[in-house]
């Protein structure tokens, strides 16, 4: 059985003023629904590797790249 199906059978057992409700819910439902699925399009701008080159620079030391004296007896 189908969900078409179903929801007539149990909208043929309904008394009236629940059918008056269930129509103003669906109407309800229909209006918020269109209004809020917005199909977005895939931005066509590409992202460019190195825009921010140069301008971020970390504060290191000339020794940097010397091994550290807490390692000197492992070395």
């Amino acid at each position: 059985m189908n969900i078409d199906t179903k929801i007539l059978e149990t909208v043929e057992t309904m008394p009236e003023f629940l059918k008056i409700e269930l129509l103003h819910y669906a109407e309800y439902l229909m209006a918020n629904y269109q209004s809020d699925v917005i199909i977005e399009k895939p931005s066509l701008r590409k992202r460019r590797s190195g825009i921010l080159q140069g301008t971020f620079t970390l504060p290191l030391s000339d020794d940097f790249d010397e091994s550290l004296e807490d390692f000197q007896e492992y070395m």
